[in-house]
């Protein structure tokens, strides 16, 4: 129970309250629900009452984008019938709805949606079976919208609906380097195994990619034959690559490995190696397409968040433009959050408690929200716990358990039981990380909505801070 409350009631009780108090305002029980079910060539609409009583209904063969004149049907409907507020429900189905809510912000009519899991758990409790359909949907949608599961879409202005679509572009770009590293991994296995051995981290080295495009482009299958070229000009050659993967200069040791293992035939399957070296040639190519495509992307993004002024968020230590800028990708506008801890519930990364009477089941993180701001989360934590001092010290203090546990298991007689320990540690610093990764969400809905720099003693709880002191105590 927080403090001033006198009639039981928790701060999270009062934030409820405060939100049904505002979707009712947009829901008036005296007012008409106009649910609608998209598609992508037809559209299906139920005009309700609160008493989920079917008004009208009406379905029309067209495009999201012409759906004006059946949506001001569906409004003179329920005017007819005497209701004077008129509400606009419907899932965010791909990018139709966003036409869904150009139409109704034309109108003035207000629009709400339900989240897809809420429908489709509905539609099984309404009559506990499977069945579906367009026309049944639309009236489910506008139930749900009449009973207030439903939420107020977020209105993006041009610089953050820019910066979501550059963070979505980057996500597929990154799963596509991903892929092609992988593939050209698997050919080199069989057609070149010596090849990755001439770097320490070969993927990440633009002189060994570059030295990889030319050979495989130039030696027809047959990469010995590339040596009687000589190590100079092979060098020449890999000088001239290298400025395509975004480098300046090749790395000589680099080269000269790579021009060592030319004659290299130690594991190699020769009925396939002509074939993959070429698949290599061209996965090579795609690799430093998706590449140049994926920096031009992060600059675009960088960009933009400096014109909506949070280049600052790059001054956490560890966190760089383009981390800040792909989280805010996912989230959109910190600002419309209620508080940090709504932010960390819609990355899913809240805790879920499993507790009923005397029994106190193990929480989990509840994995619900955006998958890919989760993953985006996810990924930024990583050299923060390196190069941030406030976030590393919280992960030691929280790891201290099982550091302790992992010395155990090193000391345990069984082998079981030693691999149980360990497997538990483990466990138990991922758990850590993910509190590191709410903790960076939370500095950042801080810096963002209270317009305030980084400052390593608010962060770390060590000074107050008055503008928003339980947001950076929860950050701490």
């Amino acid at each position: 129970m927080s403090k001033g409350s006198g009639n039981g009631t928790t701060r999270g009780d009062r934030k409820r309250n405060a939100r049904r108090e505002r979707l009712r305002g947009l829901l008036p029980r005296d007012g008409a629900v106009i649910g609608i079910d998209l598609a992508e060539d037809k559209q299906a609409l139920a005009v309700i009452d609160h008493d989920v009583r079917v008004l009208a209904r009406k379905t029309v063969r067209v495009k999201a984008f012409r759906l004006g004149e059946a949506l001001d049907w569906a409004v003179g409907q329920a005017r007819a019938k005497g209701f004077a507020a008129v509400t606009v429900a419907c899932e965010p189905t791909g990018p139709r709805w966003l036409q869904v809510q150009r139409l109704c912000a034309e109108r003035g009519l207000p629009l709400v949606c339900i989240q897809p899991l809420v429908s489709h758990i509905a539609r099984e409790q309404q009559d506990y079976t499977t069945h579906k359909s367009d026309e049944a949907d639309c009236v489910l949608i506008a139930r749900l919208a009449a009973e207030l599961h439903c939420y107020l879409p977020e209105e993006l202005d041009e610089a953050w609906a820019q910066l979501r679509h550059l963070g979505r572009r980057r996500q597929q770009l990154i799963t596509s380097a991903t892929a092609s590293v992988q593939r050209v991994r698997d050919f080199l296995s069989v057609a070149w195994p010596v090849a990755p051995e001439a770097c320490a981290h070969p993927f990440e080295s633009v002189t060994w990619l570059a030295a990889m495009r030319v050979v495989t482009s130039r030696c027809g299958g047959q990469p010995e034959k590339l040596a009687a070229v000589g190590l100079a000009e092979f060098t020449a050659l890999v000088r001239q690559a290298v400025a395509g993967w975004g480098g300046q200069r090749p790395a000589g040791p680099v080269c000269r490995a790579v021009f060592a293992a030319l004659a290299s035939a130690e594991g190699v399957v020769a009925s396939h190696r002509r074939g993959l070296l070429r698949r290599c040639a061209d996965e090579l190519g795609d690799l430093q397409q998706t590449r140049a495509q994926l920096r031009a992307v992060e600059a675009g993004m960088a960009a933009v968040l400096g014109e909506l002024g949070l280049s600052r968020l790059a001054d956490i230590p560890g966190l760089t433009a383009v981390g800040a800028a792909a989280i805010l990708a996912e989230t959109g506008d910190p600002r419309r959050y209620d508080s940090s801890s709504s932010l960390v519930k819609h990355a899913g990364l809240s805790p879920s408690g499993n507790a009923s009477g005397a029994f106190e089941g193990q929480a989990h993180i509840s994995r619900r929200g955006r998958p890919g701001l989760r993953l985006t989360v996810w990924r930024a934590i990583w050299p923060l716990l390196i190069h941030n001092s406030v976030m590393a010290a919280k992960y030691a203090a929280m790891i201290a358990a099982a550091d302790a546990a992992a010395a155990q298991a090193a000391q345990a007689q069984s082998g079981t039981g030693s691999r149980q320990a360990s497997a538990a540690a483990a466990a138990r610093r991922a758990k850590a990380r993910v509190a590191c990764a709410a903790s960076l969400l939370r500095w950042i809905y801080s810096m963002v909505v209270h317009d305030t720099g980084w400052d390593p003693d608010v962060a770390s709880g060590a000074a107050s801070y008055q503008h928003a002191p339980r947001c950076q105590a929860e950050a701490a």
